[in-house]
C-alpha cells in the first residue's frame, strides 16, 4: 500500500459504539494523523462531535464499507469486516428489500420476518434445483441444493445444522429443507416417502413444541432427521433421532406460556362425540395446562390442528386403536394433574378422596386398578437388605411425585410416537447415503437458567467447536488449493469449557456423584463445584449467592442456578406406580412402560456407520437407570460423531425483536444471537486471512479503468493484474496471487475501489470540463449569429417601413380621387332614384284603381254562377232521390218473383247442368258484350265531344247576344226582362247572402270545433313528445344495456375460451399423467414379463357389409341380391374381368326391376284412384277432362314408350351378352364345370328377362285400363253435356231432391271444375308474374347493356378493343365457372357410380369368403388384389398388401429400425404414408383383425421407441408421423367435414368399411404425449444455455460490470473446473433454437405445431430467465437490462427471420422485456413511479417491487432505490388483482392444438425407397 494513503482522512464515514443502537454512524470532518488523541466527527442528524481516540482504551473506529458493498448477499465480500459492518448489511437487507436470508461465508444466517412470505412455493425449488450456491440469492433451497448436489458428487453424507434461540425460526427453516429434499428426490417408487417425511412435521409439532413467550410455536425438544437415499439418490426412507424433550413443561409453564399443543387441541374438541369418553372441558379447567393464563394464540385454531394431526398420523400408518389410545393417555395427564391431594392433620401423610372423578377418569382411560393407584400416589416403597417398609408421603411429596409420574408418562408417550415414525419412514431397501437435519436449540440465557438450559447451553458449545473447526478447515483448504503461503491462523477454541462440563471431575460427573448420595442436596454439589472449579477460567462464583455459579460460554456468561439440578437429573419415578401402569388391561399403555432392549429400535433401522443416539442400557436395577446428563452426554457424542462423519451445512437463525412484530430490527438483540450462533467468528477467521478474493478475469473487467495504454500491450491478463497490484499495492503482505484468485487482505478492496472513484472522478472532471466548454463555445455561436441576425432583420424593417410609407402616399391620393367620384356619382344616382319612385306610385295608383273596378265585376260574376249552380244542383237531386226511390220499389216487386222463380229452377238439376254447360258460352259472351261496350263508349265520347263543341258554340252566340242587349239601343221588351231578370238575382243574392250567413255560421261552429281539435290535438302532441323523450331514454338505456351484454358476452367469451384452454390444459395434464403411469406400467411390465393388451377397434353395425349403414350410396339389401353363391363360383372358375362385367349387368337390370316395380305400384295406384273416381260417379254426367288430367295421360304414354324402347335396348344388350360369353366359353375350353357355371349365369339372366317381361305385361295391362277408363270419362262428357241442353230447353221446375237422386255426382263434378278452374286461375297468375318478372329483367339487361353500349361508344377505338375483350373475357370466365360447376356435379355422380361398383364387388368379396377359406394360404392375396383392380387401367390405387405373418416386420423395418437419416432425403412423413396405405387396403379387403393389429401395433412401437430414444430429432420425428398418420385417417375418413380440401382421387381413397374415430383418439393423445415429451427434451436440452446466454454473457462487449464477490462465488464446493455454463452465449442458444427449428421442418411437422412448440420454448426462456433475475441481487443492474434488451430483439429477429412471428411466441417475453425496461427508467421521482405502474402490466406487483429492492448499483455514481420510492409503487399497485406468486411457473404448458392439414400427396404416386427393405409389400 502506498504511504501516503492515510484511510482516517476527511469524508471517510466510521462505526462509533452506540448504547441503544450498538453501532452509529459518523462522517470524519477533518484529516487524522498519528497520535492525535481527538477524531472530529459529524453524525448523521449533522451533530459534530469530538471522539476521544487512544492506544488502549479507544482504539480508532471501524471503518465503513463503501455503499456499493451495502446490502451484499455475502457477508464476506464485504471490503471490511467487523461486527457494524455485518450488523449493518443484514439490518439493510431485512429492512429495505426484505430480504431474510443472508450468506457469510459457508454459514446461512437467516432472520425470522415473523410473517409469511411467498418464496417457499415449488416453483421457487424448482428454480434452485441444479443450481451453484453463489448464482443464487441466498435461500434455505440454496443451501439444501448444495447438500444434495455435494451427497451426489462425491458420495459423502452431508448435514444440515439448523440453530438459534426459540423463536428464531429454526422449526421451520428445517421443514423448508425436509420440504426442498422431498421434492427434488421423490421416492422412484409408489412408497411415497416423501409425503410420510412431511406428514411427520404436524404430528411432531403437536406433541414437541409449545408456545413461549419468545415463539408461539418453539420446539422444545432438539431431532435429527437423517433422509436416506438410494443409489439413484430418491428418497427411500428417513430416520429420527430426538434429544432432550422438556419434560418439566407437562406439569409447569410461565407466564404467558402454553404446555405442548396436543393437550389444548384435545380440549378444543372435547364437545365432539368421539371425545366425550374422554371426559375433558376447557383447557381453562386443567392444571397443567392453566399455568400460563393463557391458552389461546391468536390465528391458530387447535381443533383443526388436531384433525390435521390424525390424518398425518394415518398416514404414517398408526391405526385407528393406537390413535385413539395415544389421545386417552394425553387426557388421562390431564385428569391426573387435577387429581386433589389433601394433606392429613399430622402434616406427614396424606390421602386421595375416592370419589376424585378425575382419578377414576384416569384409571379409567389407562385402565389400571382404582385402589392400587390411590394408595401409591400417597405412599412408597423403601427396601433395605433385610426388610421392605411402605412409608407414607406428605402432600409435597406426593404432588411431586404425581408431576414426576405424569412428566414420566407423557416421556414414554413421545419415545413412541417418534418409534412409530421411524418404523413409518424406514423401508427395506438398502440405503446408499443419508442428509440429516440437525433441529437443536440454539444458545439460552435467560434471568432463571436451570438444568434445561444448561444442557442446551452444553450442546452448543458442542457445536460450535466442530464449527470452528470446520471452517478453519475450509479456510485452509482453500489456500492450499491455490497454492498461495499462509500461516496458521488462529481461532477461538473452546475445548477447555468443554472439559469443565464433560470431562473427569467436571460439572456432570460431580452432578451424578451427588446424586447418588442418599441425602444429597443442591447446596452441597454447588460447594463442591466452588472447591472443585474455583481455579478454572470458565468457571466463575457469583459474589452475592452460594447456590448459583457462572459458566463463560463462548457466546457469554451465563449464571445457573443449583436449583432443582438434582431432582431433574435423577428424574425419579416410584417404581410401584410404573408397576401398576406396566399392569394395565390396555396393551399400548403397557407397552409403553416396558424397559428397553440393548439397543433401540432407531438405531437399528438406520442403516449408516453411526451409534444409535441413546445408548443401550443396562437391566434396570432398584437403584434404577442412568442420570438424565450421562445420557445426553452419551447421545450428544454420537451426534458428534455423526455430524463428523458428514459434510456439514450451517444455518444461524436470528430472532429480530422479542415484540414478534413483521420486519423490525433490534439491532441490541440481534448483535447478542449473532456473537452466540458463531457469525461474528467466522467473520473473524475471514478477515484473519484473505477475506476478499477475486478471479483475474473479474479483476481485469473491474479495475482496467486503472490501467495505462502501455499497460495493455501484453495479452496476458494474470500478467497485467500483477503488473497493476505490484504498481497500485507496495505492500506484498496485502495480497497473494493464487492459481485462479487474487487474495487480499482485509480493506484493500475498499482501497482500490476509491482509487477506481478517484479515477472515475477525474475522468468525469475532464469530460464536465470538455462539455462546457464546448457548451459555452456554441452558446457564443449562437448568440453571434443571433445578433447578426437581428441586424440584418432590423435594416430589412426600415425598408420596408419606407417602401410602405411611399405606397400609402400614392393610395391616398387615388383614393381621394376616387371618393370624390364617388360622392358626386351618389348625389345623382339619389335625385334619380327619387323621381322613378314618384312616377312609380303615381302609376301604380291608377292602375290598381282600374284593377279594383275589375274585381268587383268578377266578384259579381263568381256570385252569381254559383247560386245558378246551387239551384240546379238541388233541382237535380230531388229529381234523382225520386227516380231512386221508385227503381228500388220497382225492382223489389221484380227480384221478389226472380227469386220465387230461381227457387224453383234451382229444385232441378237441369238447371245446373245448363249453368255448368253454358258456362263458357257465357264467358265467351262476356267478353264479346264488354268489346261491345267500349265500341259504344268510343261512340258516346266522341258524340259527347261533338255536344261539348255545339254548347261552346251556343255560349259563345249567347255572350254576343248579352252585349248586345248591354248596349243602350236595345228594345223595351229587352229591357222588361232585363229588370225581370234582375228582380230575380236580387231575390237569388238575398238567397244567397242568407245561405252565406249560414255558411259564416257553420264556418264559425266548425272553426271553434277546429280550434278545439286543434288545443286537443296539441295536448296529445305533447304527451307524445313526452313519450317520445321517454323512448329515447329507454332506447339509450337499451344500447347501453345492449353494450353491457356485449361487453358481458364478450367477456362470457373470453371466459369461455380461457376455460376451454383451461379444459384442454387440464385434459392435457392427465394425459402428461398417463404417460407416467404408462411409463410405470411398462416397468412393471418388464419386470413381470406380462403380456401386453391389443385394443381393438369400433366397426360398423352390421357384419356383412357397410352398405346398409352410413354409405351415401343406395343399399343393396341380401334379399335383392338373391342366392348368389353358384355365380361367385362362377366368377372364381371363368375369370375376375369378364365376371365383373356380367355381375355389373345383372346389378344393373336387377335395379331396372326394382325401378319398374315402382312404377308399376304407382301406375297400379293411379289406375285404383280413377276406378274409384269412376265408380263414384257411374252413370252421371261429368265435366270435361281438365288440362292436367290430359298432361298426365300424355306424360304416362310417353312415359310407357321411353320404358319399352329401354327395355328393348336392354334385350339386345342381354342377346349380345350371351353371344359374347358363349364365344369366350368356346375359346377358352369346354370345361363341364365353365359350362355349368355359364348355364347357371344363363338362367339366371333369363329369369331376370322373364320377370322383365311380367312387368311388361303388367305395363300394358295397366296403358289398356287407362285408356278405357278415359273413354269412359269422354261418354260420360257427352251423356252430361246432352242432359244439360235437356235441362234448359224445359222450363218447368224440378223438384231438388229428385234431381239429386238422378244425379248424385253433379256437386261433386261441380266442386272438382271448381277446384280445377282456381288451380289454372292460380297457375296462370303465376305463369304471369314469371313473365312480368322476365320482362323486368330483360328491361334491366337492356338498359345495362344500352349504357354499356354508350359507355363504349364514348370511349376511344383502342379503349373499346380493350373494353370489348374484357368483356368477353368476364363472359368466357363465367361460362368456364359454369361448365366447372357442371363438370364436378358430373364428376361427383360419376364417383357415386363407382362407389356403387365398388360396394357391389365388396357384396361380392363376402359372399365369397365361405368358398375362400378352403384355398390355399398363398391363393388369397392374388384373388383379393385383383378384386381391388376395377379400373380398365392398370394403374396404382394408393394401398399397399402385406401378409399378416408380415406385420411384425412391417412395424420392425417402419418404426423400431427406422432412423430419420434414412428418410431424410425422400418425402417427409414417409412412414405415416406408407402405414396408411397398408390400413387402407385392410380396409378394402375387409379385414377387421388386421386393422386392429396393425394400428395396435404402430402406437405400441411408437410408445417403445420414444422410450428408448429420448432425443430430440428421433421424438420430433414421430411427432410429424403421428399427427400426420393422423391427419390422414381424418383426410380419408369419409366424412364430408375433412374432404372439402380433397381432389378427386383422393375422395376415392376413402376409407370404407371401418370407422376409425377410436383409434383418431388414441393417436391424438398419443400425438399430446409426444409433444410433450418434445417440449420436456428440448427444455433439458436449453435450461443450461439459458440464464448464461441471456443473463451474464456480454452480447454487448464491456457493458456489464464487475462487483466483488463473496464466499460462494469462490467456495471449493462448487468445484466446477472451468466448466461453468457461463460459457454459453446468446449465439449459441439461437444456434440451438434454429437447430430445432430445422430438425422440426425437415422432418414435416406442420407449422402450426412448429409455431407451438417455439411459442412453448420461448415462455420457457421468459419464465427461467425472470425467476432468475428475481432470485439473483447480482444481476438486476441498469447494464443487465441493456444486455437483456438485447438479447430479446437478437430472438425477435430470429423469429422474424424464420417467419416464427406470428406464432405468439414474441408475446410470451413480455414479462422478461418489461423486467429489462424497469431495470433501466429513471426510480426516483413519482412521474417515474406512474410510468412504471403504467409500463409492467405484464409483471405483477410482487415481481416489481421485488426488483427494485434487488436493484444494485455497479458503481457509486448510480443510485439505489430508495423504500419511499418502492412504497410509492406499492401504494399505486394496490387496485390490481394480481395473484401472490413471485416466480413463474417454468413447467406451465400452452393447451396444444393439431390443425386439421390435410395432405396434397396423392398416394398412387409415393416412392417407396429400397433402403427400407419393404420388398414384402405389394403395390396394389
Amino acid at each position: 500500500m502506498t504511504t501516503d494513503y492515510n484511510p482516517y482522512c476527511k469524508r471517510t464515514r466510521v462505526w462509533i459504539p452506540d448504547p441503544d443502537d450498538v453501532w452509529k454512524a459518523a462522517e470524519i470532518t477533518r484529516d487524522y494523523t498519528e497520535g492525535q488523541s481527538v477524531l472530529h466527527l459529524k453524525l448523521e442528524d449533522e451533530s459534530l462531535l469530538e471522539y476521544p481516540v487512544g492506544l488502549k482504551d479507544n482504539p480508532l473506529p471501524f471503518l465503513r464499507n463503501p455503499d456499493i458493498l451495502v446490502g451484499e448477499n455475502d457477508l464476506t465480500a464485504l471490503s471490511y469486516l467487523h461486527e457494524p459492518a455485518v450488523l449493518h448489511n443484514l439490518k439493510v437487507r431485512f429492512l429495505e428489500p426484505n430480504h431474510i436470508y443472508t450468506y457469510c461465508g459457508i454459514v446461512l444466517v437467516a432472520i425470522n420476518p415473523y410473517e409469511q412470505l411467498p418464496i417457499y412455493g415449488e416453483e421457487v425449488i424448482n428454480a434452485y434445483s441444479g443450481q451453484n450456491m453463489g448464482d443464487m440469492d441466498p435461500h434455505i433451497f440454496a443451501v439444501a441444493e448444495e447438500a444434495y448436489k455435494q451427497m451426489a458428487r462425491d458420495e459423502r453424507n452431508q448435514s444440515i445444522i439448523v440453530s438459534g434461540e426459540s423463536g428464531a425460526g429454526k422449526t421451520v427453516s428445517a421443514k423448508y429443507a425436509m420440504r426442498f429434499f422431498a421434492t427434488v428426490g421423490g421416492s422412484a417408487s409408489n412408497t411415497n416417502v416423501e409425503e410420510k417425511v412431511l406428514a411427520s412435521s404436524p404430528v411432531m409439532e403437536a406433541i414437541g413444541n409449545a408456545k413461549t413467550t419468545r415463539n408461539d410455536n418453539s420446539s422444545r425438544f432438539g431431532k435429527y432427521i437423517q433422509i436416506g437415499f438410494d443409489r439413484r439418490y430418491h428418497i427411500i426412507g428417513a430416520n429420527m433421532r430426538t434429544y432432550l424433550l422438556e419434560k418439566s413443561r407437562v406439569v409447569f409453564q410461565a407466564e404467558d406460556e402454553r404446555n405442548y399443543h396436543i393437550f389444548y387441541q384435545l380440549c378444543a374438541c372435547a364437545s365432539l362425540p368421539e371425545f366425550k369418553d374422554l371426559a375433558l372441558n376447557s383447557a381453562e379447567d386443567f392444571i397443567y395446562t392453566s399455568f400460563g393464563e393463557n391458552i389461546f394464540i391468536p390465528g391458530v385454531n387447535d381443533a383443526e390442528d388436531l384433525k390435521k394431526t390424525l390424518e398425518a398420523l394415518t398416514l404414517l400408518g398408526v391405526k385407528e386403536s393406537s390413535q385413539n389410545s395415544i389421545i386417552k393417555v394425553i387426557a388421562s395427564i390431564l385428569h391426573l394433574g387435577n387429581v386433589e391431594i389433601c394433606t392429613e392433620r399430622d402434616g406427614d401423610s396424606c390421602h386421595i378422596s375416592p370419589e376424585d372423578a378425575h382419578l377414576n377418569h384416569f384409571c379409567r382411560l389407562l385402565g389400571v386398578e382404582l385402589e392400587q393407584m390411590e394408595h401409591w400416589l400417597c405412599h412408597r416403597k423403601l427396601v433395605t437388605t433385610s426388610e421392605t417398609y411402605i412409608k407414607n408421603m406428605s402432600c409435597k411429596q406426593a404432588n411431586n411425585a404425581r408431576d414426576a409420574l405424569a412428566k414420566h408418562i407423557y416421556a414414554r408417550m413421545f419415545d413412541w410416537i417418534v418409534q412409530h415414525v421411524n418404523k413409518a419412514l424406514q423401508v427395506s431397501s438398502k440405503q446408499h447415503s443419508f442428509i440429516g437435519v440437525l433441529d437443536i436449540y440454539g444458545f439460552e440465557t435467560f434471568e432463571m437458567n436451570s438444568f434445561e438450559q444448561f444442557c442446551i447451553n452444553y450442546a452448543n458449545e458442542k457445536l460450535q467447536q466442530q464449527f470452528n473447526s470446520h471452517v478453519f478447515k475450509l479456510e485452509q483448504e482453500e489456500y492450499v488449493k491455490e497454492q498461495i503461503p499462509w500461516t496458521l491462523i488462529d481461532f477461538y477454541d473452546n475445548q477447555p469449557c468443554i472439559d469443565l462440563i464433560e470431562a473427569k471431575l467436571g460439572i456432570l460427573d460431580l452432578l451424578d456423584e451427588e446424586c447418588k448420595v442418599p441425602k444429597g442436596m443442591d447446596q452441597k454439589w454447588a460447594q463442591k463445584l466452588y472447591a472443585q472449579h474455583s481455579s478454572n477460567g470458565h468457571f466463575q462464583k457469583p459474589r452475592m449467592s452460594n447456590t448459583s455459579f457462572i459458566i463463560l460460554h463462548f457466546a457469554d456468561k451465563v449464571e445457573y442456578q443449583c436449583e432443582g439440578f438434582l431432582e431433574k437429573n435423577r428424574d425419579t419415578v416410584y417404581e410401584e406406580q410404573i408397576n401398576i401402569l406396566k399392569a394395565s388391561k390396555f396393551q399400548l399403555v403397557a407397552d409403553l412402560f416396558l424397559e428397553k432392549q440393548e439397543g433401540s429400535s432407531a438405531a437399528r433401522s438406520s442403516r449408516v456407520n453411526v451409534r444409535a443416539a441413546k445408548p443401550a442400557l443396562k437391566a434396570p436395577n432398584k437403584e434404577h437407570r442412568k442420570s438424565v446428563g450421562h445420557q445426553f452426554r452419551n447421545s450428544l457424542q454420537l451426534l458428534m460423531e455423526t455430524l463428523n462423519a458428514t459434510t456439514p451445512h450451517y444455518v444461524r437463525c436470528i430472532k429480530p425483536n422479542d415484540e414478534k412484530e413483521a420486519f423490525m430490527f433490534d439491532s441490541r438483540r440481534a448483535v447478542q444471537q449473532l456473537r452466540a450462533c458463531g457469525v461474528l467468528e467466522t467473520i473473524r477467521i475471514s478477515a484473519a486471512g484473505f477475506p476478499s478474493r477475486w478471479t483475474y478475469q473479474d479483476f481485469f473487467n473491474r479495475y482496467r479503468v486503472l490501467l495505462k495504454k502501455s499497460d495493455m500491450v501484453t495479452g496476458d491478463k494474470k500478467l497485467v493484474c500483477k503488473n497493476l497490484l505490484e504498481t497500485l499495492i507496495k505492500d506484498p503482505d496485502k495480497f497473494q496471487f493464487g492459481k485462479t484468485k487474487i487474495f487480499f487482505r482485509a480493506g484493500q478492496v475498499a482501497y482500490l475501489e476509491k482509487l477506481r472513484a478517484d479515477k472515475f472522478r477525474s475522468a468525469c472532471i475532464k469530460i464536465q470540463k470538455t462539455v462546457r466548454g464546448w457548451l459555452q463555445r456554441v452558446r457564443y455561436r449562437k448568440i453571434c449569429k443571433s445578433a447578426i441576425t437581428l441586424q440584418r432583420y432590423g435594416r430589412g424593417y426600415l425598408a420596408r417601413r419606407y417602401a410602405e410609407q411611399l405606397r400609402l402616399t400614392r393610395a391616398a391620393i387615388i383614393c381621394q380621387k376616387w371618393y370624390r367620384m364617388v360622392r358626386v356619382r351618389r348625389a345623382y344616382l339619389k335625385v334619380r332614384l327619387a323621381v322613378i319612385i314618384i312616377q312609380a306610385y303615381t302609376r301604380g295608383m291608377y292602375t290598381r284603381r282600374i284593377f279594383q273596378e275589375f274585381l268587383l265585376h268578377h266578384k259579381a260574376m263568381v256570385i252569381q254562377r254559383a247560386v245558378r249552380g246551387w239551384l240546379a244542383r238541388r233541382r237535380f237531386k230531388q229529381a234523382r232521390d225520386a227516380a231512386i226511390t221508385i227503381q228500388c220499389a220497382y225492382r223489389r216487386t221484380r227480384a221478389k218473383r226472380q227469386l220465387k222463380q230461381l227457387k224453383i229452377e234451382a229444385r232441378s238439376a237441369e238447371h245446373l247442368k245448363k249453368l255448368n254447360s253454358g258456362m263458357e258460352n257465357k264467358i265467351v259472351q262476356l267478353q264479346r258484350k264488354m268489346d261491345d261496350q267500349s265500341k259504344g263508349l268510343k261512340s258516346q265520347n266522341e258524340q259527347l265531344m261533338n255536344t261539348n263543341a255545339a254548347l261552346g258554340m251556343e255560349l259563345s252566340k249567347m255572350q254576343k247576344e248579352l252585349e248586345q242587349v248591354r248596349g243602350p239601343h236595345g228594345d223595351g221588351n229587352q229591357l222588361i226582362s232585363l229588370q225581370e231578370e234582375l228582380e230575380r238575382l236580387r231575390a237569388e243574392l238575398r238567397e244567397t247572402g242568407e245561405a252565406k250567413q249560414r255558411l259564416e255560421e257553420e264556418h264559425c261552429d266548425e272553426r271553434l270545433g277546429w280550434k278545439r281539435r286543434v288545443e286537443e290535438l296539441e295536448t296529445e302532441n305533447s304527451l307524445l313528445k313526452s313519450e317520445k323523450e321517454e323512448m329515447n331514454r329507454r332506447i339509450l338505456q337499451h344500447s347501453k344495456s345492449t353494450e353491457d351484454q356485449e361487453n358481458s358476452a364478450s367477456q362470457r367469451e373470453m371466459h369461455l375460451q380461457a376455460e376451454l384452454d383451461k379444459d384442454r390444459q387440464s385434459y392435457q395434464n392427465l394425459l402428461k399423467e398417463f404417460s407416467r403411469l404408462e411409463q410405470r406400467y411398462d416397468n412393471l411390465q418388464e419386470e413381470v414379463s406380462l403380456t401386453k393388451f391389443q385394443k381393438g377397434h369400433r366397426r360398423n353395425p352390421s357384419n356383412q357389409s357397410s352398405l346398409e349403414s352410413d354409405s351415401n350410396y343406395p343399399s343393396i339389401s341380401t334379399s335383392e341380391v338373391g342366392d348368389t353363391e353358384d355365380s361367385i363360383q362362377l366368377v372364381e372358375e371363368m375369370g375376375v374381368e369378364n365376371a365383373a362385367m356380367d355381375i355389373s349387368l345383372f346389378m344393373k337390370l336387377q335395379k331396372r326391376v326394382r325401378e319398374l316395380e315402382q312404377e308399376r305400384k304407382r301406375l297400379q295406384i293411379e289406375l285404383e284412384r280413377i276406378e274409384d273416381s269412376a265408380k263414384s260417379t257411374g252413370t252421371e254426367s261429368r265435366s270435361p277432362m281438365s288440362e292436367q288430367d290430359i298432361a298426365d295421360l300424355a306424360y304416362n304414354s310417353l312415359k310407357r314408350e321411353e320404358l319399352e324402347s329401354e327395355n328393348k335396348k336392354l334385350k339386345n344388350d342381354l342377346n349380345e351378352l350371351r353371344r359374347t360369353i358363349a364365344d369366350r366359353a368356346s375359346q377358352n375350353g369346354t370345361s363341364h364345370e365353365l359350362q355349368e357355371s355359364y348355364n347357371l349365369l344363363l338362367h339366371q339372366l333369363k329369369g331376370a328377362n322373364e320377370e322383365l317381361e311380367a312387368r311388361r305385361e303388367e305395363v300394358l295391362i295397366l296403358r289398356t285400363q287407362i285408356v278405357s277408363v278415359a273413354q269412359q270419362q269422354e261418354k260420360n262428357d257427352h251423356i252430361g253435356s246432352k242432359a244439360g241442353a235437356e235441362l234448359n230447353n224445359s222450363k218447368q221446375p224440378v223438384d231438388k231432391e229428385k234431381a239429386l237422386k238422378a244425379n248424385p255426382g253433379a256437386c261433386e263434378s261441380d266442386k272438382l271444375l271448381e277446384a280445377q278452374l282456381q288451380s289454372q286461375s292460380r297457375q296462370h297468375k303465376d305463369e304471369l308474374e314469371a313473365l312480368h318478372t322476365q320482362i323486368e329483367l330483360l328491361k334491366d339487361d337492356s338498359e345495362k347493356k344500352q349504357e354499356r353500349l354508350n359507355n363504349i361508344m364514348a370511349l376511344s377505338p383502342e379503349a373499346q378493343v380493350e373494353y370489348s375483350v374484357q368483356q368477353e373475357l368476364t363472359r368466357l370466365t363465367n361460362e368456364n365457372l359454369d361448365f366447372k360447376e357442371l363438370v364436378e356435379k358430373l364428376e361427383k355422380n360419376e364417383r357415386k357410380l363407382k362407389k356403387q361398383l365398388k360396394i357391389y364387388m365388396k357384396k361380392v368379396q363376402e359372399l365369397e369368403a365361405p368358398q375362400g377359406a378352403a384355398q390355399p394360404s398363398k391363393a388369397r392375396p392374388q384373388l383379393s388384389r385383383q378384386v381391388t383392380v376395377q379400373r380398365k387401367e392398370k394403374d396404382f390405387e394408393g394401398m399397399l398388401e402385406y401378409y399378416k405373418e408380415d406385420e411384425a416386420l412391417l412395424v420392425k423395418s417402419l418404426i423400431t429400425d427406422i432412423r430419420p437419416s434414412v428418410v431424410s432425403a425422400t418425402v417427409p412423413c414417409l412412414p405415416a404414408y406408407i402405414l396408411f396405405m397398408c390400413i387402407r387396403h385392410a380396409d378394402y379387403v375387409n379385414d377387421d383383425e388386421k386393422v386392429g393389429a396393425l394400428l395396435t401395433s404402430t402406437i405400441n412401437a411408437i410408445k417403445k421407441v420414444l422410450k428408448k430414444n429420448n432425443d430430440f430429432e428421433m421424438t420430433s420425428f414421430w411427432l410429424a408421423n403421428t399427427s400426420r398418420l393422423l391427419h390422414c385417417l381424418k383426410q380419408y375418413s369419409g366424412d364430408e367435414v375433412f374432404m372439402t380440401q380433397n381432389t378427386a382421387k383422393q375422395n376415392e381413397h376413402c376409407l370404407k368399411n371401418f370407422d376409425l374415430a377410436e383409434y383418431r383418439q388414441v393417436l391424438s393423445d398419443l400425438s399430446i404425449q409426444i409433444y410433450q415429451q418434445l417440449i420436456k427434451v428440448a427444455e433439458a436440452i436449453m435450461q443450461p444455455m439459458i440464464v448464461s446466454a441471456m443473463l451474464e454473457s456480454e452480447s454487448i462487449p464491456s457493458l456489464a460490470g464487475v462487483k466483488p464477490m463473496g464466499y460462494r462465488k469462490r467456495s471449493s464446493s462448487m468445484d466446477d473446473d472451468g466448466r461453468s455454463p457461463s460459457s454459453y452465449t446468446l449465439e449459441a442458444l439461437i444456434r440451438q433454437l434454429g437447430q430445432f427449428n430445422g430438425i422440426m421442418g425437415e422432418h414435416g411437422m406442420d407449422p402450426e405445431i412448429i409455431s407451438q412448440v417455439v411459442r412453448q420454448l420461448f415462455h420457457c426462456i421468459n419464465a427461467i430467465t425472470l425467476n432468475n433475475l428475481l432470485l439473483r441481487k447480482d444481476v438486476c443492474s441498469w447494464s443487465t437490462g441493456m444486455q437483456l434488451r438485447y438479447n430479446i430483439s437478437q430472438m425477435e429477429e430470429w423469429l422474424r427471420g424464420n417467419n416464427l412471428h406470428q406464432s405468439k411466441a414474441a408475446a410470451t417475453l413480455e414479462p422478461i422485456i418489461q423486467a429489462a425496461q424497469l431495470l433501466q427508467v429513471k426510480k426516483k421521482t413519482s412521474q417515474d413511479a406512474e410510468a412504471i405502474c403504467s409500463l409492467c402490466a405484464a409483471l405483477n406487483v410482487q415481481q416489481i417491487v421485488k426488483i427494485l429492492n434487488l436493484y444494485t448499483p455497479l458503481n457509486e455514481f448510480e443510485e439505489r432505490v430508495t423504500v419511499s420510492f418502492i412504497r410509492n409503487i406499492q401504494s399505486r399497485l394496490q387496485e390490481r388483482n394480481d395473484l401472490p406468486q413471485l416466480l413463474m411457473d417454468t413447467k406451465h404448458t400452452f393447451p396444444v392444438l393439431f390443425p386439421y392439414t390435410p395432405s396434397a400427396l396423392h398416394l398412387e404416386s409415393l416412392h417407396i425407397p429400397a433402403s427400407l427393405s419393404l420388398d414384402f409389400l405389394i403395390r396394389v
